[in-house]
């Protein structure tokens, strides 16, 4: 004979939904569109130049890559998942990151 009891679940006793959005993927992809940005603007204002100046110093550029993905992340996270405002907080973001890395190589 078993010793247990039937468990019924009514409708009123179903799982609650989760609400709690997530700001990972639009946040991560914002930070990685800011750095292929800041990645371009050297170009844009010293010319072809420029790539042999990123032939010995990329390591450092590409450092910048995930810190611009989390610099995406968190920033979308905090602004509550406004994806305007966090697109150009975190570009802004990017390009001042990657300008200082930028000027503090070229001396």
């Amino acid at each position: 004979m078993r010793n247990s009891q039937n468990i019924t679940i009514t409708p009123s006793e179903t799982g609650v939904a989760n609400e709690e959005t997530t700001w990972s993927l639009p946040g991560a992809v914002v930070g990685f569109a800011s750095w292929l940005l800041a990645l371009s603007l050297p170009f844009l204002l010293y010319g072809s130049n420029t790539l042999f100046f990123f032939l010995y110093t990329w390591p450092f550029f590409l450092a910048l890559m995930p810190v611009a993905v989390v610099v995406g992340v968190a920033i979308h996270s905090l602004l509550n998942g406004r994806l305007v405002y966090s697109s150009l907080v975190t570009a802004l973001a990017s390009v001042a990151m990657f300008s200082m890395l930028f000027m503090w190589l070229m001396g």
